[in-house]
């Protein structure tokens, strides 16, 4: 059986690939494992950190492969990830992310980087759940929204939800913190992904679905 690692950003990452993907690469034969980052419950570290971990696990399997899922939203200059500054000159989005996981890639020590598959989740894993009303509407009762029009228009005006900007008051996660009472990421987000499911949110999220298929490929 094939080995995968996702070093995770958090708990909220880990619980949507035990829960949706491993069930999804389970049938292609292949296994997941996914360790947050090395930072106590996870959480962005700098790259020099996260290229030591994503170098380690390379070095104790020769087989192994290594990608990473953490938000965009949370890496910020001083976490000094390649190319960062030249990247976030970039207006469009999707360029800044290929342009800054292909350094941390060129990063990655030469003998190990073929089996690395850096990527960035744009512009959060939150972002992946805002996909139809009606699942918002399956797992919560209409006493649990707060702001349940501020759902429905982010729905509507965001027909990929990877674009939901990475604003600290409209970033994904904030707006089901503003709309959800007690909103609680680990727990209602892998709930939200379980019930959206794998084959919808990569219809309608392109670089998540870019990742999957390079991560079948292996």
């Amino acid at each position: 059986m094939k080995r995968i690692i996702i070093v995770c950003e958090g708990q909220t990452e880990q619980s949507f690939c035990n829960d949706v993907l491993q069930s999804h690469f389970n049938k292609l034969d292949i296994f997941i494992e996914n360790p947050t980052t090395k930072k106590i419950h996870g959480g962005i570290v700098n790259w020099a950190a996260l290229k030591r971990q994503i170098e380690r696990h390379l070095l104790q399997d020769s087989n192994v492969i290594v990608t990473t899922l953490i938000d965009y939203y949370g890496v910020h200059q001083h976490h000094e990830y390649p190319l960062w500054v030249r990247a976030n000159k970039l207006v469009d989005k999707n360029e800044r992310m290929t342009l800054i996981e292909n350094a941390m890639l060129s990063d990655v020590d030469s003998e190990l980087r073929r089996r690395f598959i850096p990527y960035i989740q744009l512009h959060e894993f939150e972002g992946l759940l805002f996909f139809d009303i009606e699942v918002f509407n399956q797992n919560f009762n209409q006493n649990e929204f707060s702001n349940y029009a501020y759902i429905e228009k982010t729905i509507s005006e965001n027909p990929n939800p990877e674009l939901i900007n990475n604003h600290p008051s409209t970033a994904a996660s904030k707006r089901l913190q503003e709309c959800i009472k007690g909103y609680d990421k680990p727990i209602y987000g892998f709930a939200l992904a379980e019930c959206i499911g794998l084959t919808i949110i990569r219809a309608k999220c392109p670089r998540f679905n870019d990742w999957i298929t390079k991560l079948e490929s292996i």
